[in-house]
């Protein structure tokens, strides 16, 4: 890993303003639809504003330094946990479509977001390595789902997983979440999570089948006349239960279930060119 470089490498002073300027000037031409801002921005820069340009360079180089790190560190953890010695194996992993979202999961790096994140990815990747039940459109989707939602959303999928057929207020009591006002903000949020996670296809409320899998319409209920509620549905409604879809399942079978380690090495163990 290239360590990030000291302040004695960036350029200082009326000659190094003169250099940085140049170097925007440059990647103005290269870059077609940023050149007018990076060209005014180089014409405005003054030599004393030239500290501050630094300061930023060095806050940028240590975030990418830091993401490097951590894509580092997902790959090692991911080839631990693939049996490299399984010949199927060992042809997927090599093979131009796993190659494909290998670099579709690094190009649109989600695992900077959190800890947990880049551990979903790692799950999704060495499990897409090592077991066939979806097809590979299906672990995009998948990658798609990870950058997207939060970790509160797979919080909520989590209940959903473990206790199929579950309420909105049952989940919220699980997370541990005290009761709060309809009208209050956590209650839109609570209810938006929900909305998300229905419309995304990875829950629904739950359905009667028949034996061949259809699903059977719900008897319209109709409320006496003067009986009827005014309220809305309660973010919290303890009546409508929830499950999962097929796809939602195939998730956490994928990215929320921990892949054992089958191989222990050190990053000093390996040589990088």
């Amino acid at each position: 890993m290239t360590d990030l470089p000291d302040n004695s490498d960036f350029p200082e002073g009326a000659r190094g303003g003169k250099a940085v300027r140049g170097a925007l000037n440059v990647v103005s031409g290269a870059i077609p639809f940023a050149g007018g801002l990076l060209a005014a921005a180089a014409a405005a820069w003054s030599e004393k504003e030239q500290d501050r340009i630094n300061a930023f360079l060095r806050h940028w180089m240590q975030m990418l330094s830091e993401e490097m790190k951590e894509k580092e560190e997902t790959i090692l953890q991911i080839m631990s946990r693939v049996d490299m010695t399984d010949e199927d194996v060992a042809k997927r992993v090599e093979s131009p479509e796993y190659q494909s979202i290998l670099k579709k999961s690094f190009r649109d790096w989600a695992g900077t977001e959190s800890k947990e994140k880049r551990v979903l990815l790692r799950n999704l990747l060495a499990n897409a390595a090592s077991i066939k039940m979806v097809n590979d459109d299906v672990v995009r989707l998948f990658l798609e789902w990870i950058k997207t939602y939060s970790e509160l959303h797979f919080a909520v999928v989590a209940k959903i997983y473990n206790a199929q057929g579950i309420t909105r207020g049952e989940v919220w009591t699980s997370l541990g979440r005290e009761r709060v006002r309809e009208d209050s903000a956590d209650a839109d949020l609570f209810k938006l999570l929900f909305r998300d996670l229905s419309t995304g296809g990875i829950v629904r409320q739950h359905r009667e089948t028949d034996w061949q899998g259809n699903y059977v319409k719900k008897s319209p209920h109709r409320a006496k006349p003067g009986h009827g509620s005014r309220q809305m549905v309660s973010a919290f409604d303890d009546g409508e239960q929830y499950e999962l879809t097929a796809l939602g399942q195939q998730f956490v079978h994928y990215a929320m279930t921990d892949v054992p380690v089958k191989l222990e090495f050190n990053k000093g163990d390996i040589d990088v060119p």
